[in-house]
């Protein structure tokens, strides 16, 4: 199966309609699957009916993750393969859509109904970053200029995808090899396993690593988030994402998910709780910024303010937990998984 995602539906569903009739492949579209309690499911069975030799093409709706979608063909029979993951990108309006700060309601597949929120700016980007190809539309709309930070900005977001020019025919695709459900696509991750190598660059798009073992002081933390980051100060910080700990928070590793105008952090391990053979996943913070325009020097500085400082870490844990808290109560890591 090759399933085609991304945040502009008229693109999107004009792109997987031509695929499918170019490739000669049974098509689905988002509007078949967008009443089923579990879209992604329903793409894996709707898949598994069609003719093996031929395949298919699916359309998925807006509010199915990408990482869902891979676990759901990683799990199903070995007959039915993701093979492709194409993200249909608006060239004219990404940065649009990287900056959104709507939400849009999940399905919950035991009783089909909206459940949790997800922010559709960050939907948007993890297509991006799990494609196996990137086809940008609209892009003759951009200036030469404009649309070479476009294209370096998506390399570093998924160093991985093939970048493709919508033309009037489309690109033959070559599938490589199907989907599993371990993925180590994202510019992110692959700059924390020391794995980055975008071959596309532009003077106004970088990335870096930032690493601190000593845990944020949330006061100062949500601070610079809302005074500093967010109103650009050190230039337009398009996703950052990777391991921090919350001093109040300290025995959780967290993780940071941050695109545009939106954060999140949620709770993925306690030190106390890990078996033998486990490692820590980060000490403190381990993060990797992509953006434009960034000032690395500044933004590491003001990071390293939001830290505890000297006295702050002789105080000791109890000290810490008692500091102000501007973030909501995290469920406990150990229960996401009951």
């Amino acid at each position: 199966m090759i399933a085609v995602v991304g945040a502009c539906g008229p693109e999107r569903l004009r792109y997987a309609k031509r695929l499918a009739k170019l490739t000669n492949r049974g098509f689905f579209p988002a509007s078949r699957l967008a009443g089923s309690p579990d879209p992604a499911q329903e793409a894996a069975v709707l898949s598994s009916w069609t003719n093996p030799a031929a395949g298919a093409v699916v359309e998925l709706p807006d509010e199915v993750p990408a990482t869902e979608l891979i676990g759901t063909f990683g799990d199903f029979d070995d007959r039915t393969r993701l093979l492709a993951l194409v993200c249909v990108v608006d060239a004219a309006h990404m940065l649009d859509d990287l900056h959104r700060d709507d939400y849009l309601p999940l399905r919950d597949a035991d009783s089909g109904v909206a459940a949790p929120l997800a922010a559709r700016a960050q939907l948007t980007v993890t297509q991006i970053e799990y494609a196996s190809a990137i086809v940008l539309v609209n892009w003759k709309a951009l200036t030469p200029p404009d649309l070479a930070v476009v294209m370096a900005l998506l390399n570093h977001l998924s160093p991985h995808a093939r970048l493709r020019l919508h033309r009037d025919a489309i690109a033959h695709l070559e599938p490589g090899e199907a989907y599993g459900v371990e993925q180590d696509r994202p510019g992110w991750v692959c700059f924390l396993n020391d794995d980055f190598d975008p071959h596309m660059t532009d003077p106004r798009v970088s990335a870096f690593r930032y690493e601190q073992v000593r845990p944020l002081h949330p006061g100062r933390f949500k601070q610079l988030l809302d005074d500093r980051i967010e109103p650009g100060e050190f230039g337009d910080v398009l996703r950052s994402a990777g391991f921090c700990r919350l001093a109040t928070r300290a025995s959780i590793v967290a993780q940071w998910e941050h695109v545009g105008r939106v954060i999140s952090l949620n709770p993925l391990a306690i030190d106390d709780r890990l078996e033998d053979e486990e490692e820590l996943l980060a000490l403190g913070q381990d993060l990797a910024f992509v953006g434009l325009d960034l000032d690395h020097d500044g933004l590491v500085t003001a990071l390293d303010e939001a830290a505890l400082t000297d006295a702050e870490i002789a105080a000791g844990p109890t000290a810490w937990g008692m500091l102000p808290g501007p973030f909501p109560a995290w469920a406990k890591a150990a229960d996401r998984s009951e």
